[in-house]
């Protein structure tokens, strides 16, 4: 499988030390993906827990007043996705849930865990596997990656597969610290 995403602009190579939460919603896809690549495989005990999580920035959308928005809205209390909740269930398996905010406080879309190579660079991941009956066919199609950046901090590409290949779609960051 290929993986498709948008060209990459030159870096800020210093902005990609000593990560945190807050200094990753300023970076844009080209250095996320960079700091990724540089990550390390989580257990899939370290994540147990229901740790929050963050939107960071959407492929082709992460310069400008798009970003700017998007980023304001991710920050604030408004936005839906409020995390996932893990649990492990033996040394390299798990399983998990969204935390969603909408009408309330809900938990959509199971998830299993797994190290897997990552479909971005072909190192190991803890892969986030959608793909269950339950789920409808379009989160079935989502494939979520992570690695760990900084203590307790993970980051982590969403990809949707169409066509028999995975597209970037965004950056998301798991906080665990």
């Amino acid at each position: 499988m290929r993986i498709l995403a948008p060209e990459e602009p030159a870096l800020d190579l210093d902005r990609l030390h000593d990560p945190e939460l807050e200094g990753l919603t300023r970076l844009g896809v080209a250095e996320l993906r960079l700091l990724y690549e540089g990550g390390r495989c989580p257990s899939v005990e370290a994540l147990s827990g229901a740790p929050r999580g963050r939107m960071l920035a959407v492929a082709r959308l992460d310069e400008g007043l798009p970003r700017r928005a998007l980023a304001r809205l991710a920050r604030g209390g408004r936005f839906p996705w409020a995390g996932k909740s893990f649990a492990h269930e033996g040394e390299a398996r798990g399983r998990g849930i969204n935390r969603i905010r909408l009408l309330g406080r809900r938990e959509w879309y199971p998830f299993t865990t797994r190290v897997e190579d990552s479909v971005l660079d072909g190192q190991p991941c803890l892969l986030l596997d959608y793909d269950h009956p339950g789920n409808p066919w379009f989160i079935r199609r989502i494939r979520d990656e992570l690695r760990e950046v900084g203590p307790g901090l993970y980051l982590g590409p969403a990809l949707f597969r169409l066509r028999g290949e995975h597209r970037l779609v965004l950056f998301f960051a798991i906080d665990h610290s």
